[in-house]
Parts: C-alpha cells; structure tokens; sequence
C-alpha cells in the first residue's frame, strides 16, 4: 500500500512539472528567482541601446520605475526624447539622458559616444550596459542572402556592439564592476530555417560575451545573456504579432524577466512559450533529437515564412498547410 501510494506522488509530481513546463514563459532557473531585486539597480547607471521602440522602451520604463538612471540610445533621436518624457520613475525626466547612437558608425564614433556616457554620471560611470539594439532580421534562406542584408546584420548585431563593449570595458575595469545585459535570441541557441544569417549573428554574439565573462569575471565584470523565443510586438496596424503568428510572450513580460535574471547575476537565461522552449531544451541537452527535430520541420517553417503564417506552430512537424486566401 505504502509502495502505491509513493508511485501516486511520484506520477503526480512529474504530472504537476510537465503542466508547469508547457505553460512557461522561460528556463526554469529564471521563473524561480520570482522577482527583480530593486536595490540591484536603484540609483545604478543604466545604458540602454536600441531604446527607441519595442523592447528596449520597455526596459527603459522598467528601469525607470526600479529607481535605475537612464542613458538611452539609439538612432531616432525624436523617438528617445519621447520614451524620455513617458517614463515614471524616481529620478524626473530631466536627469535621463538621451545619446543618439548608431551601432554601425565606426570605432571613433562609438568611443566618443562611450566617453560622453561615461561623463553624464562621472561618481559612478556606466554599471549596466544592456546591449538590446539590433538589425531587423533578413527574412531569407541561408543560400538566398544578400551581401547587403549580411554586412547589415553582422555590422550592428556583432561588430557594432563588440566594439562597444571592448571601448566600455575598460572604465568598468577601473572601477572593479559593471554588467553587460545582452539581449540576444533563441536563435542564436537553436537553428532558426529562413533566419541563418540572424541566426549565425547571434551565435556569435553569445560566443563573445561568455568568453568575455570568463575572462573578465574575476575582476569584477558581470554579463547575462538573453535569449528571447518569439515576442509579441505590435505591427504598426493595430494588430499584435500573438494574433497573426499564434500565442506569444509579451514585450513587457520579456523585459520584466530580463530584469529578473539581471539582477539576480544570471548567466544565460530563455524566454520563450512553447514549442520553441521545448526545442531549446533538446537541442541544448540532447543536440542529436533537436537537431533531428529541426531537420524534420526546417523546410516547412520556410514555407511558412513566406506565406506569412505561423512559424511557430507544432504542425509544422507534419508538413505545412498552405494560408488560405
């Protein structure tokens, strides 16, 4: 009897663990931490690229309310002086600062915008740069890909921000601290068909600052990689991308739990619904099934693509029906 009654609880606890995973929004690790530390970021410098719309305008208020000081970048310089006059937080809009910024402008141009950062808060310089600024992904197919759409993608997602970083670094270095936030994406962890050249920069991306973390976290250098599954944004009509493309997590549950895995020193952490947290798991710990799995379906999530469907879909393990017209 006894014997029964631990293979009920034993059944159940794996039922209760299987529901939670198909209902998560991210890696298992991040949900536990619960909620962002407010005093990890409250009156700490926070430099924000790509903080002009989507994403990046969310962490810009949800910094603002934890009490954080706010530099904000990114190339539309109308659109900064807006976020700047929407946010509500415990320093007046006058102390946020705006810094049009162009991740693509060269080695100068970027140290000269590091150097003016570093100057509006001189006490305490830089102590979050959340690199969140990206090319808007190609959609095309790894053998279709313009030379153009290459040199875009690697210029802002890799080289414009490496580059960033390695002027940055320095001043964090002198100080003993500083945490670098990287957005990047679920595809930089699993193969994304239709997106190889997004794909192969986020890659690399996540190459990068995990070595640069190793290397540099004994002398004070924090970094917490974010990788995104699909997030809904708006399209410009009115229309969510969630209604278009199927359910997604949302720009602002996406920069909430960045924050949480930031300040709680996460290393790497996914936020996603599924299927594709599920596929990040298996590719991540049983690479021969997910890669399998990607295989199976690569082709049809092209297909997809093109007719403007759903990408995310478990059917596309079945072959892909066409979009009604």
């Amino acid at each position: 009897m006894l014997f029964l009654v631990l293979i009920s609880l034993i059944l159940a606890a794996i039922l209760a663990l299987f529901a939670r995973f198909a209902t998560a929004e991210g890696d298992f690790t991040l949900l536990s931490k619960g909620h962002a530390k407010r005093e990890e970021v409250d009156d700490k410098v926070v430099w924000i690229t790509g903080a002009s719309r989507g994403i990046g305008e969310i962490l810009a208020k949800q910094f603002a309310r934890l009490g954080a000081k706010l530099i904000l970048s990114a190339r539309n310089e109308a659109e900064l002086e807006r976020v700047k006059a929407e946010l509500v937080g415990k320093h007046a809009p006058g102390e946020v600062k705006v810094l049009p910024l162009d991740l693509a402008s060269g080695e100068d141009s970027l140290l000269q915008a590091v150097e003016k950062a570093e100057s509006f808060f001189p006490d305490a310089g830089v102590e979050y740069m959340v690199h969140n600024a990206a090319y808007e992904r190609p959609k095309s197919t790894a053998l279709d890909v313009t030379e153009e759409a290459l040199r875009a993608t690697f210029n802002i997602n890799v080289l414009g921000t490496i580059t960033l970083t390695r002027l940055l670094a320095p001043f964090m270095l002198k100080r003993g601290r500083g945490h670098f936030v990287v957005m990047s994406s679920a595809a930089g962890k699993t193969p994304a068909p239709g997106q190889a050249v997004y794909s192969a920069s986020k890659y690399a991306i996540n190459g990068y600052f995990h070595t640069l973390r190793s290397e540099l976290f004994q002398k004070g250098i924090r970094v917490t990689v974010v990788c995104p599954g699909p997030i809904e944004t708006s399209n410009g009509s009115g229309e969510s991308s969630s209604q278009q493309r199927g359910k997604r997590v949302t720009s602002e549950r996406c920069a909430e739990l960045t924050i949480v895995a930031a300040t709680h020193g996460l290393k790497e952490v996914w936020i996603s619904n599924q299927p594709v947290l599920a596929v990040m798991y298996l590719v991540q710990y049983m690479p021969t099934i997910g890669y399998w799995l990607m295989d199976k379906f690569g082709g049809n999530r092209v297909e997809a693509a093109a007719q403007k469907s759903n990408t995310y879909a478990w059917s596309l393990l079945f072959g892909h029906k066409k979009k009604a017209t």
